[in-house]
């Protein structure tokens, strides 16, 4: 399963049927879990610990030093979960001490050609990252988000569950849950209906969030104001509860 013409650090550790095509480089102090697939020419660098079934395609970089001028070379880790793929020529960087030393991705993350994802990035689960979407550092993702292609992330942003971004969209501002996003800046344009049935939400749980976007976008409340209305709104809907926690937690602003 490993082709002789890769080069493999002494100190990797490599779990059952692990496949490693010709020209590959996987460094020391990388852990790479069971059943997972390495084509050619792509580059592993460590600290890193990737779980088991990933997929990771040519001229991929994984877990290469931050691209940050405070790193110094200390030892930040990448922590990537399970069942993610990799398509050609994605970077994933380690993380910085300053921003707690770890990059994570989580499991079954669709990550497209050209893709980049920066130091101190956490991902969650089952999200899709359309060709040559980046993240800046510290960015984090919620599960089974969508960036569009060619997507831009400032740094420090949050990007929530279920939520949704156009191609080409220039996101300097938290992008709540549920929620659809498009242009240069990104703007909100609705919620994103067809994912949430896709992922099993029902009929009345969509249109609790359709009144709770159009509490938050259409009203012309005040952000706290509308807050305050989506508190009163949440109920037993568990979905807006989460849309009114990410709110409270929101450090940038949200994109309206």
């Amino acid at each position: 399963m490993i082709d002789p013409r890769a080069v493999i650090d002494p100190k990797a550790k490599l779990g059952a049927n692990v496949s490693v095509g010709p020209f590959s480089v996987i460094g020391a102090d990388v852990e790479i879990g069971d059943d997972t697939w390495i084509g050619p020419h792509a580059v592993v660098q460590g600290p890193t610990r990737i779980g088991r079934e990933n997929r990771i395609y040519q001229f991929a970089s994984i877990g290469e030093a931050p691209q940050d001028k405070k790193y110094q070379g200390e030892p930040t880790v990448l922590e990537v979960g399970d069942r993610n793929l990799f398509r050609e020529g994605v970077t994933v960087h380690r993380g910085t001490v300053q921003g707690g030393g770890v990059t994570r991705i989580g499991n079954d993350n669709w990550i497209m050609a050209y893709c980049h994802i920066a130091h101190d990035c956490i991902v969650g689960n089952n999200t899709t990252f359309s060709n040559s979407a980046s993240l800046a550092g510290h960015v984090i993702v919620g599960d089974h988000a969508i960036l569009g292609g060619f997507s831009l992330v400032h740094q420090f942003c949050r990007i929530g569950a279920y939520s949704f971004s156009g191609f080409g969209s220039a996101i300097n501002r938290d992008v709540p849950p549920y929620v659809m996003v498009s242009g240069q800046m990104a703007a909100p344009h609705g919620i994103n209906s067809e994912g949430l049935r896709r992922h099993g939400k029902s009929a009345e749980v969509i249109r609790a969030l359709k009144r709770a976007y159009k509490t938050l976008y259409k009203s012309g409340l005040r952000l706290e104001q509308a807050k305050s209305s989506l508190r009163d709104m949440a109920g037993d809907t568990e979905e807006v509860s989460l849309l009114v926690e990410f709110l409270e937690q929101s450090e940038r602003g949200i994109v309206r």
